[in-house]
């Protein structure tokens, strides 16, 4: 006769013994990739179960894709440090968790001082098997409509106050970072384009994320 398979338990807690790190359902982890060659695959813990003995434990996750792992691969808007959360459910064992992290939202993230190693963010839904990305809309800024990365250093016109890339406007990145005053194309007249006396540059600001212009 087959025997049945064993009985599992709940566990509201482990605690990763070769990185001393206690993990918790909700968390995000970094898990080791098959491949060494390849960065730790992101994950966000939704349940921790173990064999009635304690041991064998396994940690039901939910896999975050980096862009480049997604269909349409990364994209020029992608951050450096931005994943999508994915449709993808797992079982893996615990002790392939390498060390926590923090998936940020984008809105946060952008309002961070300093970006740590484990420090990503996320402000798109995947579907793994379509390529599909919830929401597929986003806000939009600069000549050339492209949403937000947050890696990418950008200007505010002080009168209409959408964002702009310095390349785009003819502007190299160091006399970006000396402007004081700027105003674009459409809202200046004659020479007056750019003028140097107040603020101008960010990395981020609540009107960047809270924009309603979208991509069409």
């Amino acid at each position: 006769m087959a025997k049945g398979r064993p009985n599992r338990r709940i566990l509201d807690s482990y605690t990763v013994k070769s990185i001393n790190k206690t993990i918790r359902a909700g968390d995000c982890v970094l898990m080791r990739a098959s491949d060494s060659s390849k960065p730790s695959y992101v994950a966000r813990v939704e349940k921790i179960e173990s064999d009635t003995r304690g041991s064998n434990v396994k940690v039901h996750v939910r896999w975050y894709y980096r862009p480049e792992e997604s269909i349409g691969g990364r994209r020029q808007f992608h951050g450096s440090k931005e994943v999508f959360l994915s449709d993808h459910h797992d079982i893996q064992s615990a002790d392939t968790i390498e060390g926590k992290c923090t998936v940020h939202s984008f809105k946060n993230y952008t309002k961070l001082d300093a970006v740590g190693n484990d420090d990503f963010f996320c402000r798109f839904e995947y579907n793994s098997s379509t390529g599909a990305f919830n929401p597929d809309r986003v806000a939009v800024y600069c000549k050339c409509e492209m949403p937000y990365n947050p890696d990418d250093l950008m200007v505010q016109c002080e009168d209409c106050n959408d964002w702009f890339h310095p390349n785009c406007i003819d502007m190299s990145i160091e006399e970006a970072k000396r402007l004081e005053h700027f105003f674009c194309a459409n809202c200046s007249s004659g020479d007056q384009k750019k003028l140097n006396s107040s603020h101008a540059l960010t990395r981020h600001s609540d009107v960047k994320v809270d924009t309603k212009r979208r991509r069409r």
